[in-house]
């Protein structure tokens, strides 16, 4: 189950990780993010190990959402040492988000 990340935890819990960090931002209203929520649950499952995979509600946290110009959701970022290194847009599939990973964890 991936992790809930909100304005008080996001800098502990994401940005001063060791690890790779995968952000979901989305809201209960939103149609793809019920496609994507899904995905993001396995990911954080499978890579628990190597990876800080969680979840942001937009409508709950508009602190660490506007930081990051979150516009649309979906949006899912990339964090590896404090830092956004890739970002993907809208749906996707789970194959696009695993790439991403891996090639982060490399």
């Amino acid at each position: 189950m991936a992790l809930e990340f909100t304005d008080a935890n996001f800098q502990e819990t994401v940005l001063d990780s060791d690890k790779v960090a995968i952000v979901d931002f989305w809201a209960p209203w939103c149609g793809p993010c019920r496609m994507v929520g899904p995905i993001i649950d396995q990911l954080a499952e499978e890579y628990k190990d190597n990876a800080v995979i969680g979840k942001v509600n937009v409508d709950d946290n508009a602190g660490v959402s506007s930081k990051y110009g979150v516009r649309n959701i979906p949006t899912v970022l990339f964090i590896k040492n404090g830092e956004v290194v890739d970002k993907q847009v809208g749906a996707a599939t789970k194959s696009t988000y695993e790439q991403k990973l891996q090639a982060l964890l490399g």
